[in-house]
């Protein structure tokens, strides 16, 4: 009956060292899985900011090429290709006689003092 007793305080003991290693490899992978879970999600939530950010980039440099387009057409037409040159080259027209007014204000005139060369006598 001792020896029987003490077969079972022994087989106790290892299926409470089993167990008791079970429960610490468990906790163990349920601290993984809420480490990767919570990884997943902070990257999502930051991955979403980046989309948005490049997104409102994309729409900000499609609106610009549109406008850009426009202007293409606008500056390749004739009348805005003899707008510039008239306003921006100071070119004229064939039958046109072309005036230019300087608005520039006069040089200050400089007073220079000449040194007098003593003559002896």
């Amino acid at each position: 009956m001792a020896e029987n007793k003490d077969e079972i305080t022994v087989s106790k003991s290892k299926t409470g060292f089993y167990y008791s290693f079970l429960t610490i490899v468990l906790l163990f992978c349920l601290i993984q899985i809420g480490f990767g879970a919570i990884l997943n999600i902070s990257k999502t939530i930051s991955y979403r900011g980046k989309i948005s950010i490049l997104t409102k980039i994309r729409d900000h440099a499609e609106a610009q090429n549109h406008e850009l387009k426009e202007n293409i057409k606008l500056f390749s037409s004739t009348s805005s290709l003899e707008g510039i040159a008239r306003n921006n080259l100071k070119m004229a027209g064939e039958d046109e006689v072309l005036i230019l007014i300087n608005n520039n204000q006069p040089q200050p005139t400089s007073k220079k003092k000449f040194k007098r060369k003593k003559h002896k006598k």
